[in-house]
């Protein structure tokens, strides 16, 4: 019997057995039972009580739900509890009209009580109740509920994209992880979810209160015809009896109705806290004495008016006065921490805490709240893929990862506005309009495009902003046409490498020398810290990358640091000495595709001033350095017209000197040494500074 089990995977024990996946299919066949089986008087019975048991579980539920979450499933019960009262309504209309002749406890005792002692055998007062519920029910409770529901699902969806941008933000920032990040990420979606099928739910209940009105006409119509025709009956006791069967059966399913509605509008009604609806009503209208006094003095006042139920509004201003001295009572046990010391202590400024120190973040970048849907990538932006692609090209070419990039909404920004920060400073701004396009001219497209004219961000170059419908009519005209996605990821681009060396700190140097180690680690050892710091390698790298120059070559690096180590502790000085190790990959660097080397010189007059400016100790005169700057900037736009990158090439000794000063006023202008130059390529002199 065991081989047996054990070839077939039965469980042996119902524990084994995950019993709560057969409720739905058991329930779904009892209601569709219910709809085709004829059912006798004392099962009608038992589901009625069980209907009812039901509505008041749910509302229970609902009321003790803390977040509207707790209960996500509400929106599915309610629709089997309403096709639950649907079955019973065919089940008893059958079991009614088959059996309705032989008295009112045909049908069953439920409904029997519910059709003769609460409406007291009265099928008119029955009929008028029956009425007033599914007004309640349909007109009040129903429809605000469903509208309450409409306008939280509106409100849901349009809060999302804030929601996963703050989500994305923080998981960028390292605040929270990733399990962390995809559950809260979950619970947006299930909330906005929830409040959907709770919008398309609510119909349920207004169907299935149009559909007791219905069924209680057929009930009552053909009540009377198959009593006064088939069992002849009179007119007067036909009616009298089919009618209370009828009320009575409009009630026992409108009262299980009318408290799953209420329900509903308890769960789409209440504001998410850590108290339920009691705690929140009771919490937040009997908290303060004046109410209570003021309302206490209005009921006696009524209360002294000649006709009125003095008795009765007396008792309850004295009531009102009696929980006032109460809450008066609980603020003054509670001491200085009381509402009425509240004005007091609020004039005293708050103890700061370690709390409110906030780290700023390496890379952050915020956007108006049009550019919402570029950042989000629920709603299919495309900027974070660019920026997590930028972040890779980056540590490809320059040698290192940048650092993470928080991204969040700023409304005091324009719609259309962002900003990128570098530990909370702004370092470029722009503005940039999604759904159309940024058509920039390069310098050689001479014709006009209507929009509107702005400059490109990260160059600086005359743009358009055009609409898609001009796009190919730019790209002909010589423009180059790029999105707005495209535009932030350009920008961005343009500044990480701008700021290399800032984005450089030392815990990236840390991660860096922790991963090359992983590979060299007696190389890493041997330098680090036996005959440098970290503090002098972080330097060193530092420099080079404030040149542009990267440091991929990590081996290159620490065996040229590893040789000069005993001779200088100067981090300058060993710059020097790894860039002309480096000289190769500085040449490819800056002439890979040129065919002839073309570079600014010096003057011999100016360079013998320049070596004398140096062994003086000196700096270089006002008149001199202004002069230098000007013959820069000149051979730079000539080189820049050539369409080679600018190069200045001047004798080791002074190469330091010259890219400290120019570099300054002109980023990108490369400074080399003649000894970092390694090519064989002919080299042409195109500019010379000092003549």
């Amino acid at each position: 019997m065991n081989k047996l089990y054990a070839r077939l995977r039965l469980p042996m024990h119902w524990n084994d057995v995950e019993w709560q996946i057969l409720v739905g299919p058991i329930l779904i066949l009892l209601i569709l039972a219910m709809m085709v089986l004829p059912l006798p008087a004392l099962l009608l019975d038992l589901f009625f009580t069980f209907n009812i048991a039901l509505s008041i579980m749910v509302l229970l539920v609902a009321m003790f739900t803390r977040k509207t979450l707790e209960f996500a499933a509400f929106p599915t019960i309610l629709l089997f509890a309403t096709l639950l009262r649907l079955a019973l309504n065919i089940a008893s209309t059958r079991i009614i009209l088959l059996e309705g002749h032989m008295g009112e406890a045909a049908a069953g005792k439920v409904i029997e009580a519910f059709g003769h002692f609460l409406v007291g055998g009265n099928f008119a007062i029955g009929v008028v109740v029956f009425i007033i519920l599914i007004v309640i029910n349909f007109m009040v409770i129903t429809k605000g509920a469903g509208r309450i529901a409409e306008v939280g699902a509106r409100f849901v969806l349009d809060g999302m994209p804030g929601k996963q941008m703050a989500i994305d933000a923080d998981l960028n920032a390292g605040i929270i992880g990733e399990e962390q990040a995809k559950q809260r990420r979950q619970e947006v979606t299930q909330e906005a979810d929830f409040y959907g099928s709770m919008d398309g739910a609510s119909k349920f209940v207004r169907g299935d209160a149009m559909a007791g009105i219905i069924i209680m006409v057929i009930n009552i119509v053909g009540g009377l015809l198959v009593g006064i025709l088939q069992h002849d009956l009179s007119a007067s006791q036909a009616a009298e009896t089919y009618t209370l069967l009828t009320i009575g059966d409009g009630l026992v399913a409108q009262i299980p109705a009318l408290v799953i509605s209420t329900a509903a509008g308890v769960i789409v009604t209440r504001v998410s806290n850590d108290s339920n609806v009691s705690e929140q009503m009771v919490g937040q209208l009997f908290n303060r004495p004046q109410v209570m006094v003021l309302s206490a003095a209005v009921l006696g006042l009524l209360g002294l008016v000649p006709g009125m139920p003095n008795g009765i509004f007396l008792v309850f201003t004295l009531l009102l006065l009696g929980i006032a001295w109460w809450l008066q009572g609980a603020e003054q046990r509670k001491g200085p921490d009381s509402s009425i010391a509240m004005p007091s202590q609020s004039s005293q400024p708050i103890e700061a805490s370690w709390q409110d120190v906030m780290i700023e973040d390496t890379l952050a970048m915020e956007v108006g709240y049009r550019l919402i849907p570029l950042v989000d990538e629920q709603q299919q932006g495309e900027l974070p893929g660019r920026i997590r692609a930028i972040r890779k090209k980056f540590a490809t070419m320059m040698g290192f990862l940048p650092p993470g990039i928080h991204i969040s909404d700023n409304l005091s920004l324009a719609p259309a506005d962002y900003r990128i920060l570098l530990k909370g400073v702004i370092i470029g701004d722009g503005e940039v309009w999604p759904g159309r396009w940024l058509a920039i001219n390069p310098g050689n497209a001479t014709s006009e495009l209507p929009g509107e004219p702005t400059r490109d961000p990260a160059f600086g170059l005359p743009a358009i902003w055009i609409d898609g419908a001009l796009k190919e009519q730019a790209q002909t005209q010589g423009f180059t046409v790029v999105e707005a996605s495209t535009v932030i990821a350009t920008h961005l681009n343009h500044l990480l490498n701008h700021h290399a060396s800032e984005l450089f700190g030392r815990l990236e140097a840390q991660q860096l020398i922790d991963h090359v180690a992983k590979t060299l680690p007696s190389l890493v050892e041997g330098v680090i810290p036996d005959l440098l710091p970290l503090t002098t390698v972080h330097k060193v790298l530092q420099n080079l990358l404030c040149e542009q120059v990267s440091i991929r070559d990590m081996r290159t690096i620490l065996e040229t640091l590893t040789e000069h180590a005993s001779a200088t502790q100067s981090s300058l000085e060993l710059t020097t000495v790894v860039r002309v190790a480096l000289g190769r990959a500085i040449t490819q660097q800056c002439f890979q595709e040129d065919e002839i080397i073309q570079v600014i010189g010096l003057s011999p007059a100016l360079e013998g001033l320049l070596h004398q400016v140096m062994r003086n100790g000196g700096g270089l005169e006002p008149g001199l350095a202004e002069q230098l700057v000007q013959q820069a900037g000149s051979a730079i736009e000539n080189q820049e017209g050539l369409g080679v990158t600018p190069v200045l090439l001047v004798d080791a000794g002074l190469r330091l000197l010259l890219a400290r000063y120019l570099r300054r006023h002109y980023r990108q202008l490369v400074v080399m040494s003649t000894v970092e130059l390694m090519s064989e390529k002919p080299i042409r002199q195109t500019a010379t500074l000092g003549d």
